[in-house]
């Protein structure tokens, strides 16, 4: 094995580098990937522009990147589950104790949990990476190594999806296509929603939204107001949504939620803005509508395997550029330009495939 581990390491605000790490050695129950795909997260570009997001802040150099797959190259001495060769995807989230978050099944919430590059955490985009093998899924031979690493945002909208008890026959509207809006969108589908609106500034989302399965397409602009753009959505699908799903944390954004969702109905905040925000909460609290909060996903991976092997979902659209490795830099600021939908980096130098 080449020991060369080359790794996007964000050093300070607006300082990110590719340097050359050691390459690690598994513990017992972990096992050594060869990175193969991974993909570029808004909180990526967030840490590089802004070295914190709420109170997570950046104190030392830290490897970016948690939408991942790879091949196991090592295997820990305690691992049954996975052997050398094996494809997996990473679940980058790892409870580090049995609390009371873990033993009820919502581990997402534990306040200790490993999350990769979440300070002070280190992340996985880079060429070797070291995952607890428990959080490595092995992938079917029909998904590939991209589809592995999208896993991670499609996950987002299961959880998300979950969340807002979406069953067959749901209406659903989604406030922003971004790439979390546009998982919503296909996991709504796949979950029985019988009808999604889907809104957004970007002309160019709208028309990937309606290409996914948008029923409706909403364009947006600046100076609409919240009432307004909930009553337009109400005429667009002939009635109030029964879920609306924000994903775009903005205020305005989440005032058009609340007042765009049938009485009640749930409003799922995936978005993250600014910490306080005003809401029409009295109007939500007089219809019965359920604001609930999403934080990542927590038992989410088998259900999107299952879904992408089956065909149910396809998420291969949502790739729009590829770069090698070495071309990092160059993929962040294509990602921080708003530029396509999803940007993949190839981490294995011979094998640059999808």
């Amino acid at each position: 094995m080449a020991q060369d581990n080359l790794s996007v390491v964000l050093r300070s605000k607006g300082d990110l580098r590719l340097e050359n790490r050691s390459v690690p050695e598994p513990g017992p129950d972990e096992v050594l990937l060869q990175m193969h795909s991974v993909g570029i997260c808004g909180s990526d570009v967030h840490y590089w522009q802004h070295g914190s997001i709420g109170d997570f802040v950046l104190t030392k150099p830290m490897v970016l990147g948690h939408e991942a797959s790879g091949r196991v190259v090592k295997v820990g001495s305690a691992v049954k589950h996975l052997k050398v060769g094996d494809r997996v995807a990473i679940e980058p989230g790892v409870p580090r104790e049995v609390d009371e978050f873990f033993k009820n099944g919502r581990y997402n919430l534990s306040p200790t949990i490993f999350f990769c590059a979440t300070p002070p955490d280190d992340g996985n985009l880079c060429r070797y990476y070291k995952h607890s093998a428990n959080f490595c899924y092995k992938l079917p031979d029909n998904v590939t190594f991209e589809e592995g690493a999208l896993i991670e945002p499609l996950s987002v909208g299961i959880h998300a999806c979950r969340r807002a008890s979406v069953t067959l026959g749901s209406t659903v509207f989604i406030c922003g296509a971004g790439p979390i809006g546009l998982v919503c969108l296909l996991v709504a589908k796949a979950m029985g929603a019988s009808q999604v609106i889907i809104s957004d500034l970007c002309q160019e989302r709208l028309t990937m939204a309606k290409d996914l399965g948008a029923d409706f397409q909403l364009a947006v602009k600046k100076d609409d107001g919240p009432q307004q753009l909930a009553k337009t959505v109400e005429d667009m699908m002939g009635a109030k949504p029964h879920i609306t799903i924000e994903c775009t944390g903005a205020e305005s954004c989440i005032q058009t939620a609340i007042y765009a969702t049938r009485s009640g109905g749930v409003v799922v905040l995936v978005g993250l803005g600014s910490e306080m925000a005003t809401v029409p909460l009295i109007n939500a609290a007089l219809r019965e509508v359920d604001i609930r909060g999403v934080f990542r996903y927590c038992n989410t991976w088998p259900m999107a395997i299952a879904m992408l092997a089956s065909g149910k979902v396809n998420v291969k659209p949502l790739v729009t550029h590829r770069f090698p490795l070495e071309e990092a830099l160059q993929a962040f600021e294509t990602t921080r330009q708003g530029l396509g939908i999803k940007v993949m980096l190839k981490c294995d130098q011979k094998d640059q495939k999808p």
